[in-house]
């Protein structure tokens, strides 16, 4: 009896002492850090990029192609429930889930409660409209291509763009975009760089070097960047578009014209005469003062951030944001909210 004892005491000190009986829990308690390979474990890294690959091909062949989406289309206009409110046609509860039963499993997800009660507005006989239902199955799959080919860019693979990432993103994609077929090769750097100081100075305004892919999903840039692929786009459209092609050759024809001496930079003197020479001295120092130089003169990413800083609709989503402060606060914190863009 007493050596039953012992062997107890010794068996439930040992594991309230937190020995190694005690520590097999932990082998199933899941690993949820990974180190990135650092530069020279090449083999390391070539896995990486290859796991990656593989998983954004399977999440690709998980969304819906053409032919999936006019099936739907189809089963939709199919199973419509009477009467018609004004031109629309409308679908039912029950229909819409028989619908969800015949479309596949791809479709399974677009087929809950959850995503019925979001689509149902005031129709008297509980129905959503078919259109925007379909509308908002082709906004999903949109969205879902989308951030497969933004990570296909993501080189760390954590969910951030870094500058010259959304730099060979914009460059590839410029191939595919009708409104920008005018555009001269020697012009495509200058397009990027026009392009991506918008993305940076909206989504990274403390300078991190990095933007999140969800970040750039959620805002309206990438939709006004791909609607250059519309061949029928209005001039109206392409006027206020900041990435159309009349847009980045005046953004171009103003940087040209204040670089007198075509070094590829800016002088103090050379920026001041940017618009209707407007810019202050006092500005102007401030601006140097925060901003990275070479020999006193700002290079052409930077003053493209200025540039940027300084267009219209800018100016106008910038007094929104300070509209509830003082107007003594309001230019120090434009001054304060630029100079954080330009280190």
């Amino acid at each position: 009896k007493k050596s039953e004892e012992t062997e107890l005491f010794s068996k439930y000190y040992t594991e309230w002492k937190g020995g190694s009986d005690s520590g097999n829990s932990y082998k199933t308690i899941p690993r949820f850090y990974y180190r990135l390979p650092a530069e020279d474990e090449v083999l390391l890294q070539k896995l990486r990029e290859e796991s990656r690959a593989v998983f954004l091909q399977r999440k690709s062949r998980e969304l819906l192609d053409n032919e999936e989406l006019q099936n739907l289309w189809f089963l939709l206009d199919k199973h419509q429930v009477p009467p018609l409110t004004g031109e629309e046609a409308m679908i039912n509860y029950e229909a819409y889930l028989q619908v969800g039963e015949k479309a596949g499993s791809k479709c399974k997800k677009f087929f809950t409660a959850r995503v019925y009660a979001k689509l149902l507005h005031s129709d008297p006989y509980g129905r959503i409209s078919i259109m925007q239902f379909f509308n908002y199955v082709m906004r999903k799959v949109w969205l879902h291509q989308t951030r497969i080919g933004l990570s296909l860019y993501d080189v760390a693979g954590q969910g951030y763009l870094r500058e010259s990432d959304l730099e060979n993103y914009i460059l590839e994609l410029i191939p595919t975009l009708p409104q920008l077929d005018g555009l001269e090769k020697s012009f495509y750097s200058f397009y990027v760089c026009t392009a991506v100081r918008k993305f940076f100075f909206f989504l990274d305004p403390l300078r991190t070097g990095k933007i999140k892919i969800q970040d750039i999903l959620a805002c309206s840039f990438l939709d006004d960047l791909l609607e250059l692929r519309d061949e029928e786009l209005s001039k109206e459209s392409q006027e206020s578009n900041w990435f159309s092609a009349p847009s980045a050759l005046r953004v171009y024809g103003q940087y040209l014209n204040l670089d007198k001496d075509h070094n590829g930079m800016l002088s103090k003197e050379e920026l001041s005469r940017y618009g209707t020479a407007t810019l202050t001295s006092v500005f102007l120092d401030r601006v140097f003062q925060e901003c990275l130089t070479y020999e006193g003169e700002m290079v052409r990413s930077i003053t493209l951030t200025l540039i940027t800083s300084l267009h219209p609709l800018v100016q106008i989503w910038l007094q929104k944001q300070t509209c509830c402060f003082p107007k003594h606060q309001k230019s120090y914190l434009w001054l304060k909210y630029l100079s954080i863009c330009l280190t």
